[in-house]
């Protein structure tokens, strides 16, 4: 129905392995997917059109901020999604989310505010 550049198939350039646990702030740039665990706030360059994912089996504990969030594991702090958030059936998030479009699959959960925040315009989020 709605053509958009989908997360899933963007590159990875960063991936933290299900084995692992960085403790501090992450800032990446392009793609980066989580399948271990994050205790820090995940963010990346403004401007930058980078998206993150988070498996079913990784979790972030600290504020997101990226261009597009593919989220199916857990985020407990807020997540501000320039241009699109998509919500897997499994994920949880313990926060607001701040996003332009907004996908969600039956079985989400979030505890915390909706935030609409329209794509600024010059940046097109259909691409």
């Amino acid at each position: 129905m709605f053509k958009h550049k989908s997360a899933k198939s963007q590159a990875i350039d960063t991936l933290i392995g299900a084995n692992a646990t960085i403790k501090g702030d992450l800032e990446f740039s392009g793609g980066c997917h989580v399948d271990g665990h994050v205790v820090g706030n995940v963010v990346t360059a403004a401007g930058a059109g980078a998206f993150l994912s988070v498996s079913e089996r990784g979790s972030i504990e600290g504020s997101v901020e990226a261009s597009q969030v593919l989220l199916n594991g857990l985020v407990r702090g807020d997540i501000i999604a320039r241009e699109r958030v998509e919500l897997g059936s499994k994920a949880r998030v313990t926060g607001n989310v701040q996003y332009g479009i907004i996908e969600m699959a039956l079985g989400a959960e979030i505890n915390g505010k909706l935030i609409h925040a329209p794509t600024p315009k010059g940046e097109d989020s259909s691409a």
